[in-house]
């Protein structure tokens, strides 16, 4: 078996391991439209997801769209079939020699291919369909080294961030969705690595700074409440938690997170003289449907959202 070959069945072997296998699946179900690798297998698409990217193509596809691999960028490997030719066996005369070949698998071949982080160039089809405004706190990813950009609506989900390759991608221009991605970078500065997956205290910490963030910096209207606490049950129901013990259990999380986005040379970074010390959470005890409400309120002024 060709070396290059073999890497890459290891490589995957690895990945189901490793536990991950199932996001990467998920991704790989759902390819974005109208690219080249939409039409490739789902074992191609698994290896191109397990490299932390939507679109992966050869030197010359992405110089078709104006785009060209970035010096010193590392390839990653697909694998496509190797064809050869062959004598049919059949005994009609009046085949003729043309017909008569015909072309077969005989194996496989490691062909690189580079993934769209790793050029430069046009701006993609399916990045026009989203424009980015200029969201708050932008400047404390640009701080960190960490680029956002916007990815196709239709693909995986509302947003992630790729500590790989200090990424945060965006679907969507609600800012609450870069603030739930800007507090998993701050995660992983202020308490600990990031562990692979959906993991419920980080989710959990990472949604409830994404609402603390819009009640404090946000500039859109704060109507995504309900969204949040299904969000945050979802997560505390695989812990075996509720949704109010599950957060009390993140607090300490939540406040290293929150001082370490709102701060800038030891002082916070928002306007007024506003306490981002005190987070005080409650769970509207009439409400026991996932539509509940859940007040989250990190300022001085109380009272509901």
């Amino acid at each position: 078996m060709n070396n290059k070959v073999r890497d890459v069945l290891e490589s995957i072997l690895e990945r189901f391991k490793s536990g991950d296998i199932p996001e990467a699946i998920k991704y790989s179900l759902f390819p974005i439209p109208d690219i080249p690798s939409a039409k490739w297998s789902f074992m191609n698409r698994l290896i191109m997801n397990f490299s932390n990217t939507a679109d992966a193509r050869g030197i010359k596809q992405w110089n078709r769209v104006g785009r060209t691999v970035k010096k010193g960028a590392k390839a990653i490997y697909i694998l496509v079939p190797r064809m050869i030719k062959t004598n049919t066996d059949s005994d009609d005369s009046n085949e003729n020699e043309e017909n008569k070949e015909k072309l077969r698998v005989h194996g496989f071949l490691a062909q690189p291919v580079f993934r769209f982080e790793d050029t430069e160039g046009e701006p993609l089809a399916y990045q026009k369909e989203l424009s980015l405004p200029d969201l708050p706190l932008m400047e404390k990813a640009k701080q960190w080294g960490i680029s956002v950009s916007a990815i196709p609506n239709k693909y995986r989900a509302y947003g992630a961030y790729v500590p790989a390759t200090q990424e945060i991608l965006l679907a969507t221009s609600e800012e609450i969705v870069f603030f739930h991605e800007l507090s998993h970078a701050a995660y992983e500065r202020a308490v600990e690595k990031l562990k692979p997956g959906q993991v419920w205290n980080q989710e959990i910490t990472a949604e409830l700074c994404a609402q603390v963030l819009t009640k404090l910096v946000g500039r859109q209207p704060q109507d995504k409440l309900g969204n949040s606490y299904r969000y945050i049950e979802h997560y505390a129901q695989d812990a075996g938690l509720s949704a109010l013990s599950a957060c009390l259990n993140v607090l300490n999380s939540v406040e290293k997170v929150l001082s370490l986005i709102l701060s800038k040379d030891g002082k916070d970074a928002i306007d007024g003289d506003e306490d981002i010390a005190d987070v005080d959470i409650e769970v509207d005890p009439y409400k026991s449907k996932p539509s509940g409400t859940l007040i989250i309120d990190a300022a001085v002024q109380q009272g509901g959202i």
